[in-house]
């Protein structure tokens, strides 16, 4: 049987760094990787490989998923999903995507009979109402957003396709991921990349939040090292729940535009601009800023060591710089 990885959103930002990677490892599981399926709404660019195959299409599709998952199928990344506002703003489709195209794929992922291992990347957002300074690993999820309660029920799903043996599941609940390049999308967060990438382009970037807001965040290249590494973990040490908070940083708005001072200057770093926007405060501010994460580090994942040094990175993997 061969060794097919899909990766859904596979034109994504995060779903293109992870192809690139797991072409470079050539292996997965102890395998050399057969296959790499990308599946998106549109194909990737710049993504040239023999062991490339590229599905567009709506991920909600039976047949397309048909066509994505197949026997030799034996590993899934679950990356896919509409972002945090454009949920709350499109009920449907946020339910259509982010719920039922993941239960249909899972149910694919059942069919199959081999049990392959399904990484699905959850959120903060998992998290809301009157929350600790530190979330405990058994704090229990209470989403105050759309987008955050498909999140959840996503989780729950992962968890007891696991439990019975359909699925080798594992949820990551991903830190807000900083700073990623490119055009600001529909995510509440969307601000947390752009509020260091339009200023070290030349351009003025709004902080729609409080300069005290804190927020949990990870760099685009710890994100990708522990997807990778939250496949790679056997299933009997991560037992159950099969959901695990990822470590991060805990920084504040205030902190981040500071670092960028930091790395930077202060021309770059005076063109952030203070105007709250009271839609995005009220979903950003329902969601932790710090997670205690001791299941997921003793279980080797791992965080940034400053915001500034996830400034760099980005400067240097996105800017040449």
């Amino acid at each position: 049987m061969a060794n097919k990885v899909l990766i859904t959103g596979g034109a994504g930002f995060l779903g293109k760094k992870l192809a690139r990677k797991l072409l470079e490892r050539g292996q997965l599981g102890g395998r050399a990787i057969d296959k790499l399926v990308l599946l998106d709404m549109a194909a990737p660019a710049e993504l040239n490989d023999p062991r490339i195959e590229t599905l567009v299409g709506d991920i909600s599709d039976p047949a397309l998923l048909a066509r994505a998952v197949d026997r030799d199928t034996q590993s899934v990344f679950h990356l896919a999903a509409v972002v945090s506002g454009a949920a709350e703003a499109d009920f449907d489709l946020g339910m259509r995507i982010n719920l039922d195209a993941s239960r249909h794929l899972l149910e694919r992922c059942r069919a199959l009979g081999h049990a392959p291992r399904v990484i699905f990347t959850s959120s903060v957002a998992a998290f809301g109402g009157k929350l600790p300074a530190v979330i405990p690993d058994d704090f229990a999820p209470m989403p105050m957003s759309s987008y955050g309660a498909q999140k959840v029920m996503g989780e729950l799903m992962v968890s007891d396709y696991s439990r019975k043996g359909f699925i080798d599941g594992r949820t990551l609940r991903m830190p807000t991921i900083s700073v990623r390049p490119g055009k600001p999308n529909a995510a509440a967060s969307s601000f947390a990349s752009g509020i260091i990438r339009e200023p070290l382009n030349g351009a003025t970037a709004v902080a729609p939040v409080s300069p005290e807001t804190r927020m949990w965040l990870m760099s685009p290249r710890l994100a990708i090292e522990n997807l990778i590494h939250g496949h790679e973990v056997d299933a009997a040490a991560i037992g159950f729940p099969r959901s695990i908070s990822l470590p991060g940083l805990s920084v504040s708005v205030r902190e981040m535009v500071a670092a960028l001072r930091e790395v930077a200057g202060d021309a770059v770093a005076d063109r952030v601009q203070w105007e709250p926007d009271e839609a995005i405060k009220r979903i950003v501010e329902s969601w932790p800023g710090e997670f205690a994460a001791t299941r997921a580090k003793a279980l080797g994942f791992t965080a940034d060591a400053s915001f500034a040094d996830v400034i760099r990175a980005y400067m240097a993997d996105e800017l040449g710089r």
